[in-house]
């Protein structure tokens, strides 16, 4: 099995990753996911593609103690997040989060903490590459 927390180049599987979730527990009642998918058109310019860097050891550092914190925070069973690098097209997948929990609420409330505290606190860069030029995007959670 995958490890709960994970920044890779690759594409990842929502089915993969919610099995995994259930699998934890069979006292999860709910799971409350967040898919972020690439957008070709940003900010009124047509975008081809997304590059994402990481300051890797940090970030992952970050992450784990985002899972860790929304599970005492949220009472949460278990919690996953996976952030995708490198370069990925319009239409692909960038970050799934899922939160699990014995009742729903928790496990909405969790994702959406988990998803806003993540844009905000991991150093993970956003570089949209477009017909008029590279940008950097700056966050807004």
């Amino acid at each position: 099995m995958s490890a709960a927390v994970r920044i890779q180049i690759e594409d990842f599987s929502q089915d993969d990753e919610i099995d995994a979730m259930r699998g934890s527990s069979k006292r999860i009642g709910g799971i409350a996911t967040f898919l972020g998918c690439a957008r070709d058109f940003s900010e009124g310019r047509e975008v081809s593609e997304i590059s994402f860097e990481a300051y890797g050891s940090m970030a992952l550092a970050e992450m784990n103690a985002l899972r860790s914190e929304a599970i005492e925070k949220f009472a949460l069973i278990d919690a996953r997040i996976v952030h995708r690098i490198g370069t990925v097209k319009g239409g692909d997948n960038i970050v799934f989060i899922a939160a699990g929990a014995e009742h729903r609420a928790a496990a909405f409330d969790a994702c959406r903490w988990l998803i806003d505290e993540l844009k905000a606190r991991v150093p993970i860069w956003k570089k949209e590459i477009t017909p008029e030029g590279d940008s950097w995007v700056v966050p807004h959670p």
